[in-house]
């Protein structure tokens, strides 16, 4: 499975993000792009352990269960529910915030916050969490086209 610790993979993301602009129009989903990038560089921020969340009582019950299901193959699924404080509204500046991502993207090469701590699915490998990451961001990409 792809991974975001993989400079090939996130060569290829890179990519796609660049390919979108302001009038990239959602094929599923509320957010419009400038939104979704926004909610992806808070999705990395988080990742990478520049912000800390704990894991909510839902996520204890059967957060480790849904990491085994999210971690088939098979992309993520259309429609998704959403961690709340990830629910983006509001004017987002598209240009400040894909720069912004990009920015994440590159991070990843030196990655460090092992046992990396996801607000539903708990604590998670390493090796999880590049894969997750990548399917987080392919989903994105995805839904808007790229």
């Amino acid at each position: 499975m792809k991974s975001i610790f993989d400079k090939d993979v996130r060569d290829e993301l890179i990519f796609r993000i660049n390919s979108l602009n302001e009038n990239s129009v959602a094929q599923w989903g509320k957010m419009n792009v400038a939104q979704m990038m926004k909610h992806c560089t808070q999705w990395d921020e988080m990742a990478l352990g520049k912000k800390k969340y704990k894991q909510s009582l839902l996520g204890k019950i059967v957060g480790k269960y849904a990491l085994k299901n999210m971690m088939k193959e098979e992309p993520m699924k259309k429609n998704l529910p959403t961690v709340p404080s990830f629910k983006i509204t509001g004017d987002i500046d598209f240009t400040k915030e894909k720069k912004k991502w990009l920015n994440l993207i590159d991070e990843y090469q030196h990655f460090s916050n092992d046992g990396f701590i996801h607000p539903f699915f708990g604590v998670m490998t390493k090796e999880n969490t590049g894969q997750m990451i990548f399917k987080h961001i392919d989903h994105h990409l995805r839904q808007f086209g790229a």
